[in-house]
């Protein structure tokens, strides 16, 4: 008997890592009750593979019944975008209690996640909305409507198996419809969705092309995170008349085009005496090789060049990563792979850059050494400036900085500082054969 129990026990540890799919979908099948039972026998590698794939309506239902140490779990080692929407639909002494028992960078990191800026669609959506799968049926599918009584909707979405919408239903046709009838068979494509930065001046405008109740919000990866309702596009277009008034009278915390001159002073010119002190510091590493530039005149006329390359590399780096972490794409935990990828592509980037130049500086000046100087710091420095583009908004965002506020002043004091030490420090290595 103690046998059978152990390889019973063992198949279905098996089956629970290898469908995990499968696993989600029998339990929202299942009442809260059995369901978070079944949870709590998980394993923690099993517990996040089901996780993952419960429609978010259903993992929520069963967020609230498990202990705070497997909640915890959730949050912790479940995917960052999916356990902020966990913790945005709770009030918010339930968010704290939670955000208080888990470690203090995710916890910092979950709550960065939350905070949507107030114009978006992320922060007036509803993010508990339920969705079903193509194959499930419309006698299943009412079925679960009239046990949740308190879910209104105009539409029933269906989604595939990592949440990616597949279509919508009208709740008419869905209720007119054959109990045996696939979801598959009566959905449709969505008129339009949102994503969770949607403005709001974008919502009011699809709300007047498409007449439309409700709107499909997604995420960065197209999985369905919540619903904007009718309700909530009114008020957000109330909002935002209440905004565009503000603007034209300069009430804002931010700089508009009409803001007064003091305003304006304020918040450019602390800015612009940071900016001054690291052109400072640019010059004083140019001025360490005074003798060298002497020397060879001919590096005058190329040092903008490498720092100007540099500057373009870590530029670009800088929009793509705080692009990123605008729309939720990355969090400060893919520092490690962004940094990789950027620095990877600043490389390879700066391998062609480099022969390009090298060739041209030789029929320019005659050197081969020249040319190899320049080919050398150019690699190093855009290498460089990927890696600060990727770095510095993540830090400042883990700092709790405005990365879009003082990320382009930082970026240009390291491109600027490394072009300028690199080819002017290889350059002063290499004096002999220039």
């Amino acid at each position: 008997m103690s046998n059978t129990a152990t390889v019973t026990e063992a198949l279905n540890r098996h089956y629970v890592q290898h469908h995990p799919g499968e696993v989600a979908e029998w339990l929202s099948e299942l009442s809260e009750r059995r369901a978070a039972a079944f949870i709590e026998a998980m394993t923690p590698n099993q517990l996040i593979a089901v996780w993952n794939r419960l429609p978010f309506h259903i993992a929520h239902a069963l967020f609230g019944r498990l202990p705070m140490a497997r909640a915890g779990l959730i949050l912790s080692r479940g995917d960052p975008g999916r356990a902020a929407l966990h913790l945005r639909a709770l009030d918010a002494e339930q968010r704290a209690g939670y955000l208080r028992d888990i470690e203090p960078g995710l916890a910092k990191e979950l709550r960065r996640l939350l905070d949507y800026p107030p114009d978006t669609a992320g922060a007036i959506m509803d993010p508990v909305v339920p969705t079903f799968r193509a194959h499930n049926s419309a006698q299943e599918t009412l079925k679960y409507l009239r046990r949740y009584r308190g879910i209104t909707t105009r539409n029933v979405l269906v989604a595939d198996e990592d949440g990616r919408l597949a279509g919508l239903i009208d709740i008419q046709d869905l209720a007119l419809a054959h109990i045996k009838t696939t979801l598959g068979q009566l959905a449709r494509p969505a008129k339009t969705v949102a994503d969770v930065m949607t403005t709001r001046e974008e919502i009011a405008e699809i709300l007047e092309t498409h007449k439309i109740t409700e709107l499909p919000v997604l995420d960065a990866e197209e999985r369905v995170v919540g619903v904007v309702r009718y309700e909530g596009i009114i008020s957000a277009v109330q909002d935002e008349s209440s905004a565009d008034i503000q603007t034209m009278v300069g009430v804002s915390r931010d700089e508009r085009a009409l803001s007064p001159i003091g305003f304006k002073v304020r918040k450019r010119l602390p800015w612009l005496q940071i900016n001054l002190l690291t052109a400072f510091l640019a010059s004083a590493v140019v001025s360490l090789f005074e003798s060298t530039i002497a020397q060879f005149t001919a590096l005058a006329v190329l040092l903008p060049i490498v720092a100007g390359q540099a500057g373009n590399t870590g530029a670009q780096a800088l929009a793509v990563t705080m692009r990123g972490l605008a729309l939720r794409e990355i969090n400060t935990r893919h520092w490690w792979r962004i940094s990789f990828k950027e620095t990877s592509t600043g490389f390879i980037n700066g391998v062609v850059v480099a022969l390009t130049t090298a060739v041209a500086v030789y029929f320019w000046s005659g050197s081969i050494g020249l040319a190899a100087v320049i080919g050398s710091a150019m690699v190093i420095s855009m290498v460089a400036a990927g890696l600060a583009g990727a770095v510095i908004p993540i830090t400042l965002t883990m700092l709790d900085q405005d990365p879009a506020q003082s990320s382009s002043i930082v970026l240009t004091t390291i491109t600027d500082v490394v072009g300028f030490m690199t080819f002017l420090g290889i350059a002063t290595l290499a004096a002999g054969f220039l």
